[in-house]
């Protein structure tokens, strides 16, 4: 391995900077009226579409550098790569919320019918990045960072557009003869090098085939791209323009402070005074008027605080202040925070009366809920917990992270039968997420069902980049007597699945 495995490698982290009723947008997500009937949007005046007009034609090589399927087999590798190098969130509210966000700026960007999968990293360091597929990341610590929702809307609109403008794949035509499974190996490598290089340059060199070495640079002329075509998407998706060049000036600022600590994201992208000032203006061509934060957004930054300060009492110390100032939604917030806080400190009966107040003064709002039921959970009053959860759900029957929350409560109060029912109302979406194949493993273990538990717990194990644990469990489930000819006709299918893939990892180190 030469010197520099991260100068040659894959610019993964294309933007990083310091710093959603029942409907599930308006609960979780930007709940403002659209551009459309607000006097905005690309009704509203000629920006935008100048600036459509002015974009690149799209019609280059890139195009036929993978195919449709082989793009999302590189993306799904490259996700389930990034499960087995570092922490995704498993939180089903911050997921949602993350996924609401995204899927706004996404139905409005240049390519709405993509595909597009949005995702936290549970990391302080401050990063964001568009991978393979559509798979585009934030870091907890990123999100912690911004100072408004918008400014998070402009992280994301830039990465969207990063990848609807096939900035990857455009830079990346030299990587063709290297395997799938190579390169998305290669991608997650590149990533968790961002945020160590010692542990990236470790991954590299377990996946370097054959001493191919590619790399993949986002031009200044690409990163200009991504900033006016993400600009665009940010004022169509209803979120302020002006937060872009707000944020890079912060992040701007903030590059004297970080000395030789300056994270990958600044390293990689600079926020030069060109590039600043570029967005600047083109933002001051956009319409004035308030973006107020979702209380999604709101709530989503109170429970990441919580979950990433070590010393429970240095969180309470920030909500306990933030309750004094405000409007009563932001009060009510830091109420919300300051419970979570209690709730992990296992002060239980604290967090139960704080959430038992808002919950009373804002009926409406599941997290308030679901927070008083998790209580009554972790305190051991099941009975209670999975009242209010049923009472939730029936409430709020589109609402997923109640009802994974209420499996859980279910699972821990013996009662698998009813966890299962619920499990299989989940959305499909859902039923692709890690969360669903390790919480249906447990449910059918504990209906003594092992040949069923094993097979679930493979799949868990497989989408988390455990190729070599997915083997070993589906051949315990294939040892498990009583199994049906479908079951265990699926279950052969699954093993050679797995071994089809861990041959392509095999070669792939070769």
């Amino acid at each position: 391995m030469k010197s520099k495995p991260l100068a040659l490698a894959i610019v993964l982290a294309c933007f990083s900077a310091p710093r959603p009723a029942v409907d599930t947008v308006n609960v979780y997500g930007n709940s403002q009226q659209s551009p459309s009937t607000q006097g905005g949007g690309s009704g509203s005046g000629t920006v935008l579409d100048s600036d459509k007009i002015q974009l690149p034609d799209m019609g280059d090589s890139s195009g036929t550098l993978l195919s449709p399927d082989q793009e999302k087999e590189l993306g799904e590798s490259f996700f389930r790569n990034l499960h087995a190098e570092t922490t995704i969130n498993a939180d089903p509210e911050i997921q949602q919320y993350i996924e609401s966000i995204g899927h706004q700026l996404a139905s409005h960007s240049l390519s709405p019918s993509s595909p597009f999968h949005f995702f936290v990293v549970m990391d302080p360091n401050i990063n964001a990045f568009a991978g393979p597929g559509g798979y585009i990341g934030v870091n907890s610590g990123l999100i912690l960072l911004t100072e408004a929702e918008s400014e998070l809307a402009s992280v994301l609109g830039h990465e969207i557009a990063h990848v609807t403008q096939r900035h990857l794949y455009r830079s990346a035509e030299s990587a063709n003869r290297m395997s799938i499974p190579s390169i998305a190996a290669t991608l997650a490598a590149i990533l968790i090098g961002t945020q160590s290089p010692m542990m990236g340059q470790a991954a590299l060199m377990g996946v370097q085939a054959g001493n191919v070495q590619f790399q993949i640079n986002f031009t200044r002329d690409h990163e200009k791209e991504a900033d006016r075509v993400g600009m665009s998407t940010l004022f169509d998706s209803n979120y302020d323009p002006r937060s872009m060049p707000i944020f890079f000036e912060r992040m701007q600022q903030a590059t004297r402070f970080y000395g030789n600590g300056v994270p990958e994201f600044l390293r990689t992208h600079p926020m030069s005074e060109s590039r600043v000032a570029d967005t600047r203006g083109r933002a001051e061509t956009y319409p004035f008027r308030q973006y107020p934060d979702s209380i999604g957004y709101q709530l989503t930054k109170a429970k990441l605080r919580v979950m990433l300060e070590a010393d429970k009492k240095v969180a309470g110390q920030y909500f306990m202040g933030q309750a004094l100032q405000g409007t009563p939604e932001q009060r009510a917030v830091a109420s919300y925070g300051m419970g979570l806080v209690y709730l992990e400190s296992l002060q239980y009966d604290q967090a139960s009366r704080l959430f038992a107040h808002l919950t009373a003064e804002y009926p409406n709002q599941p997290q308030y809920i679901a927070a008083l039921a998790r209580t009554a959970s972790e305190s051991h009053d099941y009975e209670k917990a999975n009242k209010l959860y049923a009472a939730a759900v029936s409430k709020f029957p589109s609402d997923q992270p109640l009802k994974i929350e209420y499996v859980r409560s279910l699972l821990k109060s013996a009662q698998p039968a009813q966890a299962l029912d619920v499990l299989q109302s989940l959305s499909d979406k859902l039923k692709k997420q890690p969360q669903y194949f390790e919480l249906l493993s447990q449910t059918y273990s504990d209906l003594h069902r092992p040949g069923e538990s094993h097979r679930y717990l493979a799949e868990y194990y497989y989408v988390t980049g455990q190729t070599q644990e997915a083997i070993m469990q589906i051949r315990l489930a294939r040892e498990e007597k009583d199994l049906n000819y479908q079951m265990l006709a699926i279950i052969n299918e699954r093993l050679n699945f797995y071994m089809s893939e861990q041959d392509e990892k095999r070669k792939a180190k070769n």
